[in-house]
């Protein structure tokens, strides 16, 4: 919602050439939420969901910062200033959103990655014990 809010406010303004931006951010957070949603994360497993929303959340993030920062120091009117404003607020929510996803990402990435050394435990020890 946030997206389409600062969307709306570069629309408004003199700084329309940052509009595309919030756009793409927003139709990426709709995909992923409607992907989410329906449960195609569980259909598709050979895509790494977790991963694909923690690059969007930093992304997101960096873009809103220097976007807000340009349309904040540049512009002068109060459509910008409010972009602006409403940008600093987005690049706090996908820090936040940022941190929970890393968290996520991680505990996806330790159980893709606790099957296999255990795959690899019973071989070895399976060559040990044939070679005694």
């Amino acid at each position: 919602v946030l997206s389409f809010v600062i969307f709306i406010c570069y629309i408004a303004s003199l700084a329309a050439s940052f509009m595309m931006a919030p756009l793409l951010e927003f139709l990426l957070a709709l995909f992923l939420f409607f992907a989410y949603a329906s449960k195609l994360n569980e259909k598709f497993k050979g895509a790494h969901w977790p991963l694909a929303d923690f690059l969007r959340c930093v992304t997101a993030a960096i873009i809103y910062f220097a976007i807000s920062i340009a349309a904040v120091s540049k512009y002068s009117d109060g459509a910008s200033k409010a972009a602006g404003v409403f940008g600093f607020a987005a690049t706090i929510v996908f820090a936040i959103d940022f941190y929970i996803t890393f968290n996520d990402l991680v505990t996806f990435l330790k159980q893709g990655s606790s099957d296999s050394p255990e795959g690899r435990k019973t071989e070895d020890e399976d060559s040990d014990s044939d070679s005694d």
